[in-house]
């Protein structure tokens, strides 16, 4: 089992990242976090990097149903979803797995929502 689900898309950088946006509010999702980490990389140590953001998605129902079942699971969240420049100009979108991500825990009270995640991210895949 992979850890994370992928497609390559065809629009610009910024305009799959708000095609990804969209479709994250779509499934109920929204973006907790917007990491640059091309910006932070040059900020902080001065290098060069391709366009790379980390977008912390939260569909708070699942989120706190996922809670409920553990107190620690917020270690795991939010799911993050990535938009990367591969080295040939290509535009590719990863979510985690949430069920391979959740399976670590060993709480099987958490599968049934993991599942749901996993049905959503991938719909917002589908999407793009």
């Amino acid at each position: 089992m992979s850890h994370h689900f992928s497609k390559v898309v065809k629009p610009s950088f910024d305009a799959a990242v708000k095609r990804v946006g969209d479709a994250l509010k779509k499934e109920g999702f929204g973006i907790l976090t917007d990491i640059d980490v091309k910006a932070t990389l040059k900020r902080k140590l001065d290098l060069e990097f391709r366009n790379y953001r980390i977008l912390g998605a939260c569909n708070p129902s699942l989120a706190h149903q996922a809670l409920l079942a553990e107190d620690k699971i917020g270690t795991m969240l939010p799911c993050n979803v990535i938009v990367q420049e591969l080295d040939d100009g290509r535009i590719e979108v990863s979510t985690v797995d949430p069920v391979a991500s959740m399976q670590t825990v060993g709480n099987p009270n958490l599968l049934d929502i993991a599942s749901t995640v996993q049905t959503k991210l991938k719909a917002v895949i589908a999407a793009l």
